[in-house]
């Protein structure tokens, strides 16, 4: 029962955020205006200096893991390839495998599992090496699947991966993890006077509070329902299917605690929210990939609960 309280207690806090999201929302408290803004601050402003913040106070060369690293590339790079393959066999709607591919794989990595761990150990852990290994591979992976999948000419498939791969080098996330390990290497945090340490810490522990009422908020449940089959598939294969098929193998190659707490949200967290700001702007299909959105969040609180709860009783955190 123990680790039954455990698991709770380490899942329900985010989840309760996005229902009184979805709450404020309902109640008009929280607009979609909101939502717009929130996302947009979190991703470009919060997100960023609170992964540089918790980057640069530790000691880099203590935290990165090359092997670590390297199965978030490779199981993210399985995952992608495998699920495009298996969609192209069985999907009857050919129109519909770039959205289904996105939603089954990309998860939401950044703010979720940053929530996840702060909650769990107070601080993000090993989420900013996950995002490292997987975040970057999200995004390409993503780009290459919706633009091969949408209503693209091939001018267009062209300037898009152009586009996609300059968007990469100008993620703030990216950006924000590069400073923290500059900082880390060169002890600049440290340095900085309390006038600028203690705003950049109040922002950027707005990230994963402001990020997950933007979320709940966010929902608009009558979506999921729309195109039920392929919703259920992806929705099971991003929080069901990719964690058995990874975690065990994680465990077997000698991973435990922070580093299994962030393989299970990077396989099982539910699909973000990006993915269907990028089907719809890429001329796939954003009612499969709202559906998704919607379905995954829904249920990962009962999928990640229970991941957990197996880590904690088999003593692997």
């Amino acid at each position: 029962m123990k680790d039954f309280y455990f698991s709770l207690n380490a899942t329900m806090p985010v989840f309760v955020l996005m229902l009184a999201g979805w709450c404020f929302g309902k109640t008009g408290m929280l607009t979609q205006e909101f939502v717009r803004i929130s996302n947009k601050f979190v991703f470009k402003v919060a997100l960023p200096l609170l992964l540089f913040r918790d980057i640069a106070t530790v000691n880099i060369r203590d935290i990165f893991d090359i092997r670590f690293v390297l199965f978030c590339m490779i199981s993210t790079s399985i995952a992608f390839f495998g699920i495009w393959g298996l969609a192209c066999v069985f999907l009857k709607e050919k129109t519909s495998i770039g959205s289904f591919v996105q939603g089954s794989f990309r998860g939401s990595a950044a703010i979720l599992g940053v929530a996840f761990i702060q909650n769990m150990y107070g601080n993000s852990g090993m989420a900013p090496m996950m995002i490292i290994g997987a975040v970057p591979l999200f995004n390409i992976y993503s780009v290459i699947v919706l633009t091969f999948g949408g209503n693209f000419q091939q001018d267009d498939r062209k300037n898009g991966i152009q586009k996609a791969f300059f968007n990469i080098l100008k993620n703030p996330i990216i950006i924000g993890i590069f400073l923290g390990m500059i900082g880390s290497l060169l002890h600049i945090y440290e340095k900085l006077p309390p006038i600028v340490e203690k705003p950049m810490a109040n922002m950027g522990s707005m990230a994963s509070t402001l990020g997950l009422l933007a979320i709940g908020a966010g929902f608009e449940t009558g979506k999921a329902l729309e195109k039920v089959k392929p919703v259920i598939w992806a929705t099971f294969l991003k929080l069901v299917g990719l964690p058995l098929i990874f975690m065990p193998a994680a465990v077997a190659l000698g991973f435990r605690n922070h580093d299994l707490i962030a393989f299970l949200i990077m396989l099982g967290a539910p699909t973000t929210v990006t993915s269907y700001i990028m089907s719809v702007n890429m001329n796939n299909d954003g009612v499969l990939a709202s559906g998704i959105v919607v379905l995954s969040t829904l249920l990962s609180s009962i999928t990640l609960t229970g991941g957990i709860y197996i880590l904690r009783v088999t003593g692997l955190i």
